[in-house]
This record gives C-alpha cells, sequence and structure tokens, in this order.
C-alpha cells in the first residue's frame, strides 16, 4: 500500500485509535478479586442520587457527538467485590440524555447496567442485568470512563478521590 506524505500521519493514528481497546483488554491481568474461584457480586443498591450540574466529564470515541459526565456522589467503590458503580449521564448537544445506574468489574474488563432512568426521572430496572466485555460491546461508554479513571489497570482505584482527581486532571495521569 502506497501513501502520499500527508495521509501516513493520519493512518497512522486512525490505527492506534482503533487499537486502543485491544491495548487496554492487554493490560487487564490477575488482581485479588479475579483469583476468587467463586467470586459474588455484592447486594446491587438502588441507584443513587445524581446532581446534572455537579458531572464531571470525559472523552469518548473521538467522533462521537456524545459527551459522558459521572457526578462523584453517585460512586460507590465495593471493596467486597471489587465493582465501581455509578450513574453514568451521556448526552449529546441539543439536549437528549441517557442516563444509566451501572457497574465496572476492572478485574475482568466487564460492566452491567443495572437500570436506566427516563425522563420522567423513573429509574426502570433492566429485566436481566448480564456482565458484558467494556472491549467489544455496541457502546464503548464503560470503557471509556474505566479509563478516565474508574479502573487502574485491573483494579478498582484506591478512592472515589483519586478517580475525581483523576478526571478533573486526565493529563496529568496519562498512562
Amino acid at each position: 500500500m502506497m501513501f502520499t506524505p500527508g495521509y501516513k500521519p493520519m493512518f497512522i493514528l486512525a490505527l492506534l485509535v482503533g487499537m486502543a481497546p485491544a491495548l487496554y483488554a492487554a493490560e487487564i491481568g490477575e488482581n485479588r478479586f479475579s483469583d476468587e474461584k467463586e467470586w459474588k457480586e455484592s447486594e446491587v443498591p438502588p441507584p443513587p442520587a445524581f446532581d446534572l450540574a455537579k458531572l464531571l466529564t470525559f472523552p469518548g470515541f473521538v467522533n462521537s457527538p456524545f459527551v459522558y459526565g459521572v457526578d462523584p456522589a453517585s460512586v460507590n467503590l465495593s471493596p467486597s467485590d471489587g465493582l465501581v458503580r455509578y450513574v453514568l449521564v451521556a448526552s449529546v448537544p441539543g439536549g437528549a440524555k441517557n442516563v444509566m445506574y451501572e457497574a465496572i468489574r476492572c478485574a475482568t474488563g466487564e460492566f452491567k447496567t443495572y437500570a436506566r432512568q427516563f425522563s420522567d426521572g423513573v429509574w426502570r430496572q433492566s429485566s436481566d442485568p448480564q456482565w458484558e466485555s467494556m472491549f467489544d460491546a455496541p457502546s464503548r461508554h464503560a470503557f471509556y470512563f474505566a479509563r478516565a479513571g474508574a479502573c487502574d489497570l485491573s483494579s478498582p482505584p484506591s478512592s472515589v478521590r483519586s478517580l475525581v482527581n483523576k478526571l478533573k486532571n486526565p493529563s496529568a495521569f496519562l498512562r
């Protein structure tokens, strides 16, 4: 394949962006939660309150119209099972919003959607929530949140404060 000088940098950039999920997946390794033979998810608390005015946003896919955000008050780090639970808001210019109550299991690179909040403000539970891979899901919002600070490679962050610092100062924590 021949490249003209102007296209080669763009090709390399596109290749790196496309490989990012696979490279991050390769970082997922063993930790204290993945070694347990019978891992058990703790009881799921109800969706926490969140404030749209307090969302900390993080980047998603380069040309995506979505802006993703999490209110730090909605984040719960569960030490018994290693889950990061949160309310995520995905919005587009013009005001449409998707609000989801989810969990990330950093040890396995999976996420689960427990409930969605609709425009009437009522939470509707998912009928049969299942763990899905963050790396090949149709929507990669959980992957981007994990990369932005919800996971320290294959472990949850040490504290909500640590996660918030990463969301507020992403360039200080480039990995």
